[in-house]
């Protein structure tokens, strides 16, 4: 019995180790895995126009980060597998383990940060407002924030606590998704929706309605990175290592030309 007692500490630290150690391999061999399955699953968001856009009609995939994502997969000698994700989903999903690294001009926010590891920002975006072309309501940027302007946003996006930040007299509603905040303005339930750059964009290439409406200074720019879960190392690093040799190089630069973001490319 003594020597049971005396030798408990020992099998606890044993059985912890046996438990702890899958954990340790799966964050260290990360790209040894990925090597060996021929694969770099990215996940993205396959609505975000310019970032990783999902064309409806043929199924193709473009944008800055599908170009981005095949350029990493191509240094690493491995093809590249697309996840479906969205800003509402990121986070569980990377902690599920359904994608290798998330690629969609991920907002660094405090409360990504909390779950996720992001990479050195390489775009950076203010805030956009979209109304219709037919709204009397909203001339300019200071016509928002008045009492009666209701104020569209989708939920999981960075804009929805910064909004709740920022208003103090307009009506945030906070919507589902990107698509329904849309329905909401161009219904009229809504006066305006809040973006960023690259999606401001898809609405003035593809609405007939949208109307672009633009603070007239800096209202609140957020960084966009790539993230991954907390504690690879070696991949993190393998990635940090990528894309500063993208910046410097120019291989980013190039790809951001491609789809007509190079104004908000961070340097």
């Amino acid at each position: 019995m003594h020597r049971l007692l005396r030798l408990a500490p020992l099998l606890l630290a044993s059985l912890i180790a046996i438990f702890a150690a899958p954990l340790q391999a799966f964050a260290a061999d990360r790209l040894e895995r990925i090597a060996a399955d021929g694969t770099l699953r990215v996940c993205i968001w396959p609505d975000y126009y310019g970032i990783s856009f999902r064309n409806p009609k043929t199924g193709q995939l473009s944008g800055i980060d599908v170009d981005n994502a095949r350029n990493l997969a191509r240094q690493l000698g491995v093809r590249t597998q697309f996840v479906d994700s969205s800003f509402a989903t990121l986070i569980d999903d990377i902690e599920a383990d359904r994608c290798d690294i998330a690629m969609f001009a991920i907002g660094i926010t405090p409360a990504r940060e909390a779950h996720l590891r992001f990479t050195r920002p390489y775009l950076a975006s203010d805030i956009y407002a979209i109304t219709t072309r037919t709204n009397p309501r909203i001339n300019d940027w200071e016509d928002i924030d008045k009492p009666g302007i209701a104020v569209a946003v989708a939920k999981g996006t960075l804009h929805e606590p910064v909004m709740k930040e920022k208003l103090q007299q307009a009506e945030l509603r906070v919507l589902e998704t990107p698509h329904a905040r849309e329905y909401e303005v161009q219904s009229g339930r809504a006066d305006v929706f809040m973006t960023d750059f690259p999606y401001s964009r898809r609405m003035l290439d593809n609405s007939d309605w949208a109307r672009l409406v633009s603070p007239p200074s800096l209202y609140h720019s957020t960084r966009y990175a790539w993230a991954m879960a907390p504690g690879d190392d070696a991949f993190f690093q393998y990635v940090e290592r990528f894309l500063a040799a993208m910046k410097r190089d120019g291989r980013l630069m190039t790809n951001a030309v491609r789809h007509r973001l190079e104004p908000i490319v961070f340097r």
